[in-house]
This record gives C-alpha cells, sequence and structure tokens, in this order.
C-alpha cells in the first residue's frame, strides 16, 4: 500500500467529495487520520470502508483536477507495461502503469494528488509520468492481476543470452535422461537459466522450487528470508524441474527419492558459480533447492565478516596456534562456512598442507586439498581424516563433526600437532563443550584438544539509505539487555524500507560469541561443569554472548532491535 500523504497533498481531493456532498465536513478529519494510522491511502480508506462510492469519487475527482478519466474494463491487463515499474514501487504507491509513448509513461492512479508516486516512477524509469485517473477497486483487482499475468508471463525469456548460458552439471552423478523436447524445449531452458542469473543478480542464497496441488511458486531466500518471486503454470512444473535434473547429471526417472546434484555456470573466463541442487518428493510432486555457492564469498577478509576488534583479535590468535582444535557453532546458514574458509584463505600459504574433508564442498580454493564426501562409496569424514592424517598435513578441515568416530579422530590430530578446524551445531559455545561430552568424548581431551568456540548467527543490515531513528521508551532498553547508564548516548534505528533495500534491510553482518578455553573453563570442564555454569564464567571473564554482541550492533547503528530479538534470545 502507499505511504500516507501529507495532508496538504490529499486536502484537495478531500475539499471536492466534502463540497459535491460525498463526505460530511466533520469526518473529512477523521477519516484522514484513521488512513494515517493504517498507513492507506486516502481514496483506497473511503471504498474499501464503504464510506464512499468508487465510479463517484473518480468522476468527480477528474473533472475536479482535470486529470483524464480511464475505464479499466476496456483494456487488456496482461499487455499493461508493469516491467517498466518495481512491483515494489507499484505496490507502494497503488497504481499501475498503463500505456509507454516515447518517452511518456500513463500511470494509473485513483488518487490526482498522489504526486509523489509520479515523481519516483519518473526518477526510476527515466521516463515523462502522466495521471490517467481510474477507479479505486478497479484499481486494487487490476494491480494484482496484472502482477500476477508478469509473474507467469515467459515472454521476457525469449533473450539469446538466456538460452546460451554456458552451465553444466559438476558432479559425477547418473543422469539416465536423453535430450527429450519436453526437457530441452527452449521456454523451458530460457527459463531455468532466467531463475538461475536473477538469482545471482539479487545476491540470494537459495533458490526454492515448489508444486502444490493448484499452483506452483518460485521462491528466493534473500538476506536469510524467503520471498516469493514468481508462480509459473502448473503444467510446466514438472518440465521445469526435470530441466534442472538433467542438468545436475540426476536420474529424472527417479521420482520417489531425494537426490543430490551440482550445476555450475559460467559467467564469464574467470567467474563461474556452482549450484548446490538437491530434490526431495512431496504430495503434489519433487521439491527443488537449490544452494547458491560463490567463490568469492569467502574472500570478504575477516574484517568485513562483523567480529568486533577483541573477537577477530582472539579467533586470529586461535588459528594461528600450531596445533589444537578450532569450533565454528551455529543453525544452518549462520555463515559457518564462510567463518571457516576465511581462516583457511588467511592460512592458506605454500609452506601449509592444508586438506579439507566436506559434506558437499561448498567452496573451491586453489591451494586447498578439499575432498567431498561419498558415503555411498564409503567415504566418510572418518575415512578421509584417516587418510589426511598419512600425509603430512598442517591444518585439517572437518565439515562437521556428526558422530563420535570423527571426533575422536578430530580431537587426536588436534592433540599431535595438528590444528583442526571444524564446525558444529548447537546453540551457543558453552553448549558445544556438553555436545562434545555427549557424543563421547572424555573431558579431559576436550580441555587439552579444544582451543576457542565460536558462535554465530547472521542479521540483517539496516539500509543506509532509509533507517529512521527509533523512538522507544526506557523500558524497552532495559527489557532488551540494555544498561541504565548506556541510555543517555544510546541511539538506535528502525527497518523502514525503499527501493534500495528488502524491507528496510540490506545484506548481513555476523554476531559473534568468541569463547577461548581460558584456565578456569579447563576446570570448570574437567569438575563436571554444565553449560550454564559455563556461560556464566565466560561472562565472567569478560565474553559477550550472542546476545550481547548484537546489543552492541544495534548500539553501533548496524541493525535494529526487533532483527535482534528475531534471532537471540531474550
Amino acid at each position: 500500500m502507499a505511504t500516507a500523504l501529507t495532508e496538504l497533498q490529499f486536502g484537495g481531493l478531500l475539499k471536492c467529495l466534502v463540497e459535491k456532498g460525498v463526505l460530511e465536513e466533520n469526518d473529512a478529519k477523521a477519516y484522514t487520520d484513521e488512513a494515517e494510522k493504517k498507513q492507506s491511502p486516502i481514496v483506497s480508506y473511503l471504498v474499501s470502508n464503504n464510506i464512499a462510492d468508487s465510479k463517484k469519487i473518480a468522476s468527480l475527482a477528474s473533472l475536479e483536477f482535470a486529470v483524464p478519466f480511464f475505464d479499466l474494463d476496456s483494456i487488456e491487463l496482461k499487455n499493461l507495461p508493469v516491467d517498466l515499474v518495481s512491483e515494489k514501487l507499484i505496490r507502494q504507491h497503488h497504481v499501475l502503469p498503463l500505456f509507454k509513448r516515447g518517452n511518456r509513461l500513463f500511470i494509473a492512479l485513483s488518487d490526482p494528488t498522489n504526486f509523489q508516486a509520479l515523481d519516483e516512477i519518473k526518477f526510476h524509469t527515466r521516463l515523462n509520468t502522466e495521471a490517467i485517473l481510474v477507479e479505486e477497486n478497479k484499481l486494487t483487482q487490476s494491480i494484482e492481476i496484472a502482477l500476477e499475468a508478469a509473474d507467469s508471463s515467459m515472454d521476457d525469456l525469449l533473450d539469446e543470452d538466456l538460452a546460451n548460458v554456458d552451465i553444466s552439471g559438476a558432479d559425477e552423478a547418473l543422469a539416465t535422461a536423453d535430450s527429450s523436447s519436453d526437457i530441452d524445449d527452449a521456454p523451458i531452458v530460457r527459463l531455468v537459466n532466467k531463475i538461475l542469473l536473477d538469482s545471482i543478480k539479487k545476491g540470494v542464497s537459495d533458490i526454492h522450487l515448489e508444486p502444490y496441488e493448484k499452483r506452483f511458486r518460485i521462491r528466493f531466500r534473500g538476506d536469510g528470508i524467503l520471498y516469493q518471486v514468481a508462480s509459473p503454470p502448473t503444467n510446466i512444473a514438472n518440465r521445469l524441474i526435470s530441466r534442472i535434473k538433467v542438468m545436475s547429471k540426476m536420474d529424472i526417472a527417479e521420482r520417489r527419492v531425494p537426490q543430490d546434484g551440482r550445476i555450475k555456470m559460467k559467467l564469464s573466463k574467470n567467474k563461474a558459480i556452482d549450484f548446490r541442487v538437491s530434490t526431495c518428493p512431496t504430495l503434489f510432486g519433487e521439491k527443488v533447492v537449490l544452494r547458491i555457492l560463490d567463490p568469492s564469498s569467502a574472500e570478504i577478509g575477516i574484517e568485513k565478516l562483523g567480529l568486533e576488534p577483541k573477537q577477530q583479535k582472539l579467533f586470529l590468535a586461535a588459528i594461528h596456534r600450531p596445533y589444537g582444535m578450532v569450533l565454528v557453532t551455529g543453525p544452518t546458514g549462520s555463515g559457518k562456512t564462510v567463518s571457516l574458509y576465511t581462516g583457511l584463505n588467511i592460512l592458506n600459504k605454500v609452506e601449509r598442507n592444508i586438506s579439507t574433508a566436506e559434506d558437499p564442498v561448498e567452496i573451491t580454493v586453489e591451494g586447498i586439498n578439499q575432498v567431498n564426501m561419498n558415503v555411498k562409496a564409503g567415504l566418510t569424514f572418518a575415512k578421509a581424516l584417516k587418510a589426511f592424517l598419512r600425509q603430512d598435513p598442517d591444518i585439517i578441515m572437518v565439515g562437521e563433526i556428526r558422530d563420535l568416530e570423527t571426533a575422536s579422530i578430530a580431537v587426536k590430530a588436534a592433540q599431535t600437532g595438528h590444528l583442526v578446524l571444524s564446525t558444529l551445531h548447537t546453540n551457543d559455545a558453552p553448549q558445544t563443550i556438553n555436545r562434545l561430552m555427549q557424543m563421547g568424548i572424555e573431558p579431559f581431551n576436550i580441555v587439552s584438544a579444544v582451543n576457542l568456540i565460536m558462535a554465530q548467527r547472521l542479521a540483517r543490515r539496516l539500509c543506509k539509505y532509509c533507517k529512521k531513528e527509533a523512538d522507544y521508551p526506557e523500558k524497552t532498553f532495559l527489557d532488551a539487555g540494555f544498561k541504565k547508564d548506556q541510555l543517555a548516548l544510546l541511539k538506535t534505528y528502525i527497518a523502514v524500507g525503499c527501493d534500495h533495500c528488502n524491507d528496510g534491510y540490506k545484506g548481513r553482518i555476523g554476531i559473534y560469541q568468541v569463547m577461548p578455553i581460558s584456565e578456569k573453563m579447563r576446570v570448570l570442564i574437567l569438575s563436571g561443569g554444565n553449560a550454564m555454569e559455563m556461560s556464566e564464567l565466560s561472562k565472567s571473564e569478560g565474553i559477550n554472548d550472542l546476545r550481547a554482541s548484537g546489543l552492541d550492533k544495534v548500539r553501533q547503528g548496524v541493525t535494529s532491535l526487533e532483527e535482534i530479538n528475531r534471532i537471540t534470545e531474550q
């Protein structure tokens, strides 16, 4: 919906409606205030609440403001030039592009005083905008129909570059399909290529293709949040999914069990993006998820991860030790792999032998010996680790410690002169110690092997263009975890939303708990201390937990309190 306009802007329309007897003068101000509260355009508020007739408002406003009136029933909505204006602007200002004549773009709106919409569209399209007045109720319906038609249309997929993108399977998997016309017909090829290219352009991390009984939707995950980007016709779902399975070298005849594959997209001679592909049979067909693996994500530099100066110093000290274990913990998608590879890139020197065991290898780096797990062939983390130890390693990275055998070998390697980096799935750093104990690792082995544990989350960054200073009561800050003596200088921000961002956020930054295993912590672990006691001890030693690190980012204006509440425990 459009942002509420100022009273000055829509005063003329209300005055017209009052003078023509459509509204009572005493009611006009109340309607204005209520529309502003609901962040609704005044015309939308009047029509949706049956206060005034849509057609009557349009005809009166057309005469009063000398804006031409147009009946939306007389036009084919699927042919409108909606691609000239972003969906975000269309919905934000409650408008619809109708025609383009030369450098003029005619915009349908129900409020002739919505000058802000015309100015913003003119700025973004570089076209002169002209208003066309339409009925509010028809405009609302037409916007949805036109946008849905644009989503499902494949008319914009006919560019030659989409058909000729260099894409190939990157895994040695079996594909039993031949090049049938069902799968390789040009529109499907171009649609898949467009989806992949759009995901790269928008910088998303995952693509979800989901078939349901009556619809088929495509969603992107950007900055950790899923949002729908298209809803193609359901009758092309199977062909589209089969095309992706062929590209990732899967068996397209097998639809009853999950499969994994890989796609490599070459964007240029020196730039390639990998997609890790996973299928899962659902009630109405196979769901496909593609994880975008960009090797450049591991080259961002440690200073951009989001570590505070003290945390960065602790992390660098731990990875530069000649032996011991550094563990990174957090849920799936929290950036653990990027953190580990940032450390490996720092350590990647010609005098060091670095080997990694991953399932699967997500980021390829020259100079590092990377091994992809293959459980079917018998290659597990434990077997890979045993092989590494016979190949004179200096540094070993294990994608994930999942079982006692892998944990035991990793601990022994850390105790015998090797630096071991790995990940676990736990909520915070202290709970990682308990997790290792639950696996069967003895406390004395933990204290002699583990040097540092780093828990992390990813928080969305506030958009620098539209973030707005927050005005919370003091109690909100105190309840959130801020101290009273911090409030005097505290300046926080909230998300607003603009054309540069997604709902007020753009990009993500890490929130960390970097806990070195101190002498006091070793004593506590050996005495059988639990995660809560370890957490209290780390706090007493000046180690920020995830919540405290998140509040630091709020205080710095990097993210919002709402975002930190979403990703951390209060």
